[in-house]
């Protein structure tokens, strides 16, 4: 083998000058003068295999992957220039990295080096030319000569090729340019004339010069673009740049001369100004090279943005102490931005990134300037006679306008309006429930009137406390606000302070002190008085004059938004407040001296305590009591609002049959573009007004509908809804009929009418014309009649081919029309026979669908029996065919024994009739549909049979009659983009998932019972019905995309959105073709009209795209995932498919490895990926949260007018793309004086057809993705973005910061954030009903509380954000509250409902242990306890009913029929729906309370996973026991105590109507997660839960151990949010923790060991039994760990003794001290709750006693906790498994819509193991 030297480069300066104008590239020599390599394998036999292409070093694949795929491509035909391919490849890979210093370089170059020593001499013989140069020549011009040949074709044919073609030409062209550089100047110059003809590189428009004739540059609007990019004349510099880009356009220029520059630098670059600095031409501050505006502009500003977002550390920091998104975008709002200069100085404070404290001051321009930049700035300075030790110390700017402070404080402040109104009038509803009005006029009685004015004190303090906080939050943020800003927040301070002092001095100065004077005689004043007060209130009344009018002007406009707030108000004041006045009075007037317990407080009056305990409940609910009532109104004015758009008019097969006639007039109206008018059109238009409509609905309007219709069946097909048997049912024939307006109806409308008809015709008694009116009162009846006639006559008019047997049968055709015509067909024939006759024919028919030619003597057979039937038996009088057929034969005799005399018989003769017929499309289809005809019975009419058809069907038919914009053609609509984002998520399932059995069943297994119907339609469609899944006749590919289409992939999404690009063919199809094409039909396009395909393909390619932003798929290709294939054939499979990625690479800069980042989108372009666009990043991007990081790199790569967000878990479908055109235009409807600037659509969750959960939570989201939304869109105005699929106008969001905000944890909820953006931004949001897709949801109850906990986190997150806080503040009141009630106050209020119930029990206990309740029962006789119930009570079934039912009933009942939606609340309730949504309430209040105060909000993925597994107990608990187990013991306690404390003076009836409620919360959040677990109640499965139970509960944690694995380890990252809370958060924690030691307090005065002593020392003397028992347990924690392993026998010893002594000290009490078995349970319940709470106080003291042995007693003790909570929860789970019928009731409520569906759902949870 000859060596491999590598020749440097020379560094002489006569070489170096000819070729510095580019990079220089080594050459590679041989010794041999072999060109080249000489090969070891010289003699072997060459067998060509491809060289791996796809997985390279991520360093070098931009570079040489293209040669490599082409080396592939052509290598059988032209193996020698694929060798010089490869050596090309590696030759470029050399030069970029010579030290193999890359990740996985040296191992590539290995291999790469040892195939071209392979190949080498092997190729050489196979060379036709005489070098290596000539070879490369012929072969370029071979494919140089084909594109210029056959480029202006472009057919359906030969476009791949072309495509081919050109790539290969391209790569070809630079391993040319390279062989022949060694050749001379003249043989480069013919290479760059050669590529100047038609290469210029292109990206999704073809601009080079060989796609000028494909048919998308044919577009007008396509010409336009692309010559103004081409046009450059008059712009500066061109001759400069012209060296560098000698083929320049318009991207070229901006590119090396404009990077965003001020205004006057531009203007004065293209006026050809002169600096008055420098005397010359301006030029661009940064320009000169491809990458200087990245790295002088983009790159500092990225630094700074990337080093405040690593300040965040993972949601860890207080949003205070870094500057997010919004902070760094607002700075350059303000005139301070302009501060920063042009060109930057990076010296500004802008730049500084931490604090001066820190003593780290850090500038981002560090890393992004090289060495020659600072020198040059350096100089810059001197010359300005500066230096850098002169220049300032940076500071940090900190927040900007806004610092988002964890506080519950910030729901006051951003929404004070509502609560200042609320506060006030609760305050004036008390003062006048007080004054026991008889009449309203008494308000205005001075005493009553002062006492309600006295609100205004009220107002002043909250206004002040407004003014506080206003200051306070902001102070973060002082840096960069003006300093009139912070004067304003001083001055509202001290305004406010003055009157919140002013107003209660002259209150209390002025009580009884009024000045009086009598008004007219017979005024309804009387006589007015006032006060020193009232005039002080009226002064403040007048400096807030401005506020008041701001507050009450907008009500005239909003009634309607107002009845919510109203009806609440008089709801509070009747229900709640008003009935507890008087026993208030009757607690504050009764004495009590003897308590219970140790009263702390002896000396507070009027029984506070009491009055608190049961006051604060009722003014709790009171301020969440208006979610309720915007929850009926959300219910009634929805469910209106839909009746009159028509929502649910066509709900069943029955509506859409009577219905399906108008359907083509309201397609027509709704999805065709109108027409034209030419002149006489007008005129016949201005004589009739409906006749155009008219004609045009007749004519072109069903033929239309009738070509669409045809479409949506088919892609059911295709989909595998429907079978082959139901797409014949279902399809329309196209024939010429329809231009003459007679339409033939599909047949499943049709369906048993014939049967239906002959019999009504064979008992009909009477005249003819009756039985006409008969048959036509169903106009169905009389169509399918007059069909099968008209069939019949064309069959026979085929099939009879004799002229003796056409004659007869002419004969008696026109015998029966005669008969017709005269009106005496029941007179001339038998009705009687039709139903033999109906036999008959159907024989016939059927023998001629299977057209088998032994099957001839049949058919004569059967047309005899047919002519004999209708001659013989039929006719009544005889027949004049029987007189023809005597006068042709000459024949006598009887006409019985007629057929004797034949010789053939009738019919017989070979040439009488032509069969079998020809098998022509149209006549077999006519004939299939005659049979169809003849023999559906009555099960068609429901057809088609599978649900999901079946619903898509009626909810397309229903919107054709909504109202909707008018569609315009293709050409003219909006252009879109969809837009997806994805990152690991499933592409489709592998076949190791299809048919693995890790979990007990494998999907495939699980999709073939959950859809069974589609499974043997999936069969039918591959030719295989009978096949077993687990046999090898199905294609696996075919079983990997039938699976993948039902589950949440993304080959589902992009499958669903690209019938956007399906409908819009069509469409414009309808556009273009005239009545005679549609005949021809639509599929035959392809297949004969390669130009029109093609001219539709391009209207199409220019209307939409579809971007999907999987942002590691650079990645995935390089680590070989096979998630990467999936996503290149999905981009094969669909061409208008574009992939957007972020790659990471290496680039060797000074020897030293540099990563840089790219945004990369690619197309499929022969079986790969091409790239067509590259944007170098300034660093990575996901530096906030994922998903928005993933949207914004990609949203660059989309194009048109419009952008459709649209998740990975959504499906769509033909029928609603139809809809898009009229959805886009939308846009263009001017409502409130502007365009909407997003459009929202409704959504259908198809996860809810098989579990219980899965029922409950497409049912929750149906009704708010339609009927909440509906409400907030009109008329409340408050409709955001909740995330897809809405629209947006691209143009106002690129501008306007994108889609999504993507600052790290403040943006978790990220898509809402788009809608706050908008409204801000004076946007505006609508949300229409016409037009849906479909979204998954998560189908497991630990899926679905992940969701929920991740929404409830985002909505803590928001409460926090200054979008939040400007809606707040900058909405009028009433959409204020809207708002307020819809986004985050439903979370608030769900939180404040849940405390109101601990506030009520903790209330109970008090009163109950105090004594206070016996005492205020039994001595003072007051009744107030029962009104105190009783409202409570009511309140819990409002809430736990209305709230999450009513609204979701009445969408149920607009679309399905009220009794459809009765019956399925009704099970809904039997299914234990209460039980899951009132877990799911535990779950938001608790995850939104714990973020606002602690922080620690994250993304939880749910995985969306389609098959329902079985958790385990210890999964289980480790995701509730913290949300909802500990607070479900919490509330069992506090009832027990409650329970065993009241029995001696209460009634039970009275404790359950209290209590009833929160027992069954208490239940359910013990218990939910157990009943919802799929075989939950299995014992197999509850053995094996116990054992992995117990070992996670014992198993040690520590570095590296997740929490699945250990409980230390789940326990420390379950109180990790501790460890970042600030003082506040941490005080607010403890104090909390207090209340766990009540129970203590309270309970010690009850034992009968303490007697009747309320000394305080008996509380003391608990404690120490509590030491006491702390060092027993610490003593036998010591012994475990020095005796229990050398000393075991010792270690029991000990423990028995210490077990005697404890009896033995029990038992002296008993004897001694009355210590009783009571005493023993009591103490339970009292030491209990103390220790959880020492165990809280010390997790939330944690960083104070962590290094102490307290934090490891902490650790054990808690472990001791949980392994207790969790055996009394396993107990009774355990217990019920011992009985069989627990399991299977179970199953049945769990899985109920499956048995009704009788799917095999016991299978399912058995599991299938693959054999």
């Amino acid at each position: 083998m000859s060596e491999i030297v590598v020749a440097e480069p020379t560094t002489d300066d006569d070489q170096n000058s000819a070729s510095s104008s580019s990079s220089r590239r080594r050459v590679y020599t041989t010794t041999n003068t072999t060109p080249f390599i000489r090969s070891i394998t010289l003699g072997r036999e060459y067998v060509p295999e491809p060289f791996d292409s796809e997985k390279l070093p991520v360093t070098l694949v931009s570079e040489i992957q293209r040669f490599l795929r082409i080396a592939n491509l052509i290598e059988t035909d032209e193996p020698r220039v694929a060798y010089l391919c490869r050596f090309h490849a590696f030759e470029v890979a050399h030069n970029l990295d010579r030290n193999s210093s890359g990740r996985g370089v040296r191992q590539f170059k290995t291999s790469l080096l040892q195939r071209l020593e392979q190949d080498e001499e092997v190729t050489i013989r196979k060379r036709r030319e005489q070098s290596d140069l000539r070879e490369l020549r012929r072969v370029y011009r071979e494919y140089k000569d084909y594109i210029i040949k056959h480029g202006g074709e472009y057919t359906s044919g030969n476009r791949e090729k072309l495509i081919r073609a050109r790539a290969i030409a391209s790569v070809l062209f630079e391993v040319l340019n390279t062989v022949t550089s060694a050749a001379g100047s003249q043989a480069l110059a013919e290479a760059e004339n050669a590529r100047s003809e038609f290469y210029v590189p292109y990206n999704i428009l073809p601009l080079d010069q060989g796609g000028v004739h494909q048919p998308i540059m044919q577009l007008p609007e396509v010409k336009a673009a692309v010559a103004a990019v081409r046009c450059i004349r008059g712009l500066p510099f061109l001759e400069d740049f012209k060296l560098q880009i000698p083929f320049m356009d318009m991207f070229d220029w901006l590119q090396l001369c404009y990077g965003f520059q001020m205004a006057s630098e531009l203007h004065g670059m293209l006026s050809g100004a002169v600096s008055l600095t420098t005397g010359e031409r301006v030029t661009p501050a940064y320009g000169g090279n491809y990458e200087a505006f990245l790295s002088h502009v983009v790159s500092p500003i990225y630094e700074v943005i990337h080093e405040e977002a690593m300040k965040n550390e993972n949601g860890t920091t207080d949003h205070s102490t870094w500057r997010n998104y919004d902070d760094l975008n607002e700075f350059f709002w303000s005139p301070e931005c302009f501060q920063i200069g042009w060109p930057m100085r990076l010296d500004h404070d802008f730049f500084c990134v931490h604090p001066p404290n820190d003593g780290k001051v850090k500038k981002s321009q560090t890393s992004t300037r090289s060495p020659e930049e600072e020198k040059s700035d350096n100089n810059e300075d001197v010359e300005t006679g500066t230096t850098c030790d002169e220049l300032r110390e940076p500071k940090w700017l900190g927040k900007t306008n806004f610092a988002e402070i964890r506080s519950f404080w910030q729901i006051f402040r951003s929404f004070d309006r509502m609560w200042c109104f609320l506060i006030l009038s609760l305050q004036a509803m008390i003062i006048m429930a007080c004054h026991d009005f008889e009449s309203p006029l008494q308000v205005f009685d001075a005493a009553v009137l002062e006492d309600v004015m006295s609100i205004f004190i009220t107002s002043a303090v909250l206004k002040l406390i407004q003014a506080i906080l206003d200051l306070a939050f902001t102070w973060k943020a002082r840096c960069t606000m003006d300093s009139a800003h912070r004067k304003k927040d001083v001055l509202k301070i001290v305004v406010a302070m003055i009157w919140a002092i002013i107003l209660p001095i002259y209150y209390a100065s002025s009580r009884k002190k009024y000045t009086c004077y009598s008004t007219q005689n017979g005024s309804w004043l009387g006589e007015w008085c006032y006060s020193s007060f009232m005039v002080a209130v009226a002064f403040y009344l007048i400096t807030n004059a401005v506020n008041m009018v701001f507050f009450f002007v907008p009500a005239v406009g909003k009634y309607i938004e107002t009845s919510n707030t109203r009806i609440c108000t008089v709801f509070s004041w009747w229900t709640q407040i008003k009935p507890l006045i008087a026993p208030t009075r009757q607690i504050m007037s009764t004495g009590v001296k003897n308590y219970d317990w140790h009263e702390i407080f002896p000396k507070v009056q009027s029984n506070a305590g009491a009055i608190a305990a049961i006051w604060s409940p009722i003014v709790i609910v009171y301020f969440m009591d208006a979610q309720i009532w915007y929850s009926v109104y959300c219910a009634v004015f929805g469910g209106v609002y839909g009746i009159l758009h028509h929502l649910g008019e066509i709900r069943t097969q029955g509506m859409l049959r009577s219905k399906f006639d108008n359907l083509p007039s309201a397609f027509n109206d709704s999805l065709i573009p109108p027409q034209t008018k030419d002149k006489e059109g007008i005129i016949k238009w201005l004589c009739q007004p409906g006749f155009l409509k008219a004609l045009e609905n007749k004519k072109g309007g069903v033929v239309k509908f009738a070509l669409v219709w045809n479409q949506i069946i088919s892609s059911f097909r295709d989909e595998d809804l429907i079978s082959n048997r139901e797409m014949d049912l279902m399809k329309i024939p196209i024939s010429s009929e329809l231009l003459s307006g007679q339409v033939h109806w599909p047949v499943f409308l049709l369906a048993n009418k014939l049967s239906t008809a002959l019999s009504v015709a064979r008992d009909f008694v009477g005249k003819y014309d009756n039985l006409l009116k008969r048959i036509t009162k169903d106009n169905y009846m009389y169509l399918v009649v007059t069909e099968c006639y008209d069939s019949l006559k064309y069959i026979l008019d085929i099939l009879v081919v004799g002229d003796l047997e056409r004659r007869i049968i002419s004969s008696v055709v026109d015998e029966i029309e005669e008969s017709i015509e005269k009106s005496s067909l029941l007179e001339d024939l038998r009705m009687s026979e039709l139903p033999a006759l109906h036999v008959k024919c159907t024989d016939l028919v059927e023998l001629l669908v299977e057209g088998n030619e032994d099957h001839h003597p049949k058919v004569v057979k059967a047309l005899q029996d047919i002519f004999e039937l209708v001659t013989n038996e039929m006719f009544i009088k005889d027949s004049r065919t029987l007189d023809l057929l005597h006068t042709h034969q000459q024949l006598v005799g009887d006409t019985d024994a007629f057929f004797s005399y034949f010789e053939p018989e009738l019919f017989a003769s070979k040439h009488s009739i032509h069969f079998p017929l020809p098998d022509s499309g149209p006549l077999m289809e006519k004939i299939k549909r005659f049979h169809l005809l003849l023999t559906v019975k009555d099960t068609a009419m429901y057809m088609p049979s599978n649900l999901e058809a079946r619903r898509r069907i009626s909810f397309f038919a229903t919107s054709l009659f909504m109202n909707m914009p008018k569609a315009p053609k293709v050409r003219s609509m909006l252009s879109f983009s969809v837009l997806t984002p994805h990152y690991m998520e499933e592409v489709k399932f592998s076949n190791k998932e299809l048919h693995s059995s890790k979990q007990g069943v494998s999907i495939s297994f699980y999709m073939q019972k959950i859809f069974p119907d589609e499974w043997e339609n999936f069969l039918e469609r591959l030719g295989s019905e009978n096949i077993d899944e687990t046999k090898d006749e199905v294609n696996e590919e075919d079983l990997r995309d039938w699976a993948s289409f039902r589950g949440q992939t993304l080959s589902r999404t992009v499958r669903g959105m690209m019938y956007y690009r399906k409908a819009l063919k069509l469409q414009a199809f309808l556009d273009m073709a005239e009545d005679d094409d549609i005949l021809q039909g639509y599929d035959a396009i392809d297949r004969e009209n390669d130009t029109l395909s093609a001219q539709l393909d391009a209207l199409a390619d220019m209307k939409f795209t579809h971007v999907v932003s999987c942002q590691i798929y650079g990645s995935q290709k390089s680590s070989g995932d096979p998630q990467a294939q999936d996503i290149l054939e999905l981009m094969i499979r669909y061409p208008s498919l574009r992939v957007a990625y972020v790659e990471e690479k290496e680039e060797i800069v000074a020897d030293r490895p540099r990563k840089v980042y790219s945004s990369i989108l690619v197309k499929a372009v022969n079986g790969f990926d091409q790239e067509i666009y590259r944007i170098k990043l300034p660093g990575p991007p996901n530096i906030g949260e994922g998903k928005p990081e993933n949207q914004n790199h990609a949203i660059i790569f989309t194009r048109g007018e419009a952008l459709q967000a649209i998740d990975m878990n959504q499906d769509n479908y033909l029928e609603e793309a139809l809809k898009m055109r009229n959805i886009l235009q939308e846009f263009l409807r001017v409502q409130r004086k502007r365009p909407p600037t997003i459009v929202g659509m409704r959504e259908h969750v198809f996860t809810g057809s098989v579990s219980s959960l899965a029922w409950f939570m497409s049912y929750q989201e149906t009704s708010f993705v339609t009927i909440g939304q509906r409400l907030l869109a009109n008329p409340l105005k408050v409709r955001f973005h909740y995330g897809h699929p809405d629209l947006f106008d691209r143009i106002f969001h690129l501008t306007r910061g994108g889609i999504s905000k993507a600052s790290k944890t403040i943006n978790l909820s990220e898509d809402v954030f788009a809608g706050y953006n908008t409204t801000l931004r004076r946007g505006y949001v609508t949300y229409h009903e016409y037009m849906q897709v479909g979204k998954g949801r998560d189908v497991g109850l630990n899926q679905i509380s992940k969701f929920e906990a991740k929404v409830a986190n985002g909505n803590s997150e928001q409460t926090l954000s200054r979008d939040i806080y400007r809606l707040g503040r900058r909405f009028d009141f009433f959409r204020m509250l809207s708002c307020y009630f819809t986004t985050v106050g439903f979370y608030f209020n769900s939180l404040i409902s849940i405390i109101g119930v601990y506030v009520f029990l903790y209330g109970q206990l008090y009163l109950v242990l105090s004594g206070l309740q016996k005492a205020l029962l039994i001595e003072a006789n007051v009744k107030n306890i029962r009104s105190l119930e009783t409202a409570l009570a009511s309140q819990s079934f409002i809430q736990l009913g209305l709230l999450t039912g009513l609204p979701m009933v009445i969408e149920i009942g607009l679309e399905r029929g009220f009794l459809n939606a009765l019956k399925d609340f009704v099970l809904m309730q039997l299914q234990l729906a209460a039980v899951f949504f009132t877990f799911s309430y535990g779950t938001k209040a608790h995850y939104y309370g714990r973020t606002i105060l602690h922080g620690g909000a994250k993304y939880r993925p749910t995985g969306r996973k389609v098959v329902i597994f079985h958790s385990s107990f210890s999964e289980n608990y480790r995701l509730y026991s913290r949300s909802h187990f500990v607070k479900g013991f919490e509330l069992l306690l506090l009832l027990i105590v409650y329970d065993l404390f009241r029995r001696s003076y209460q009634s039970s009836v009275t404790y359950v109507l209290i209590t009833y409620a929160i027992w069954f919360m208490s239940m359910t959040w013990l218990f939910a997660p157990f009943l919802f677990n799929p075989s939950g109640f299995n014992w197999g499965k509850i053995v094996d839960d116990w054992k992995d139970w117990n070992k996670w509960i014992k198993q040690q944690g520590g570095i590296g151990i997740q929490p699945d694995k250990s409980w230390q380890s789940w326990w420390n990252e379950e109180q990790a949010h501790l460890l970042h809370s600030g003082i506040t958060s941490r005080i607010i924690e403890l104090l909390l923790s207090l209340r766990f030691f009540i129970y203590q307090y309270g309970l010690v005065y009850h034992l009968d060991i303490s007697g009747q002593n309320k000394n305080f020392v008996v509380y003391v003397l608990s404690w120490i039994v509590i030491v006491v028992i702390f060092l027993l347990l610490k003593v036998v924690n010591v012994g475990r760990q020095y005796l229990s392993a050398n000393h075991h026998m010792v270690f029991r010893l000990f423990k028995a003794f210490l077990f005697l002594g404890v009896l033995a000290t029990i038992i002296t009490l008993s004897l001694i001290c009355h210590l009783s078995w009571r005493d023993l349970i009591v103490c339970c319940l009292a030491f209990l709750p103390t220790g959880w709470g020492l165990i809280m106080v010390s997790q939330t003291l944690r960083p104070k006693i962590e290094g102490t042995g307290l934090w490891h007693f902490t650790r054990v003790f808690a472990r001791a906790y949980d392994y207790g909570m969790g055996v009394v929860l396993f107990a009774p789970i355990a217990a019920l498994a011992w009985l069989p019928i627990i399991s299977a009731f179970q199953t049945r409520f769990l899985f109920n819509e499956a048995f009704s569906r009788r799917l095999q759902i016991q299978r399912i949870l058995a599991g299938k193991k693959k054999k």
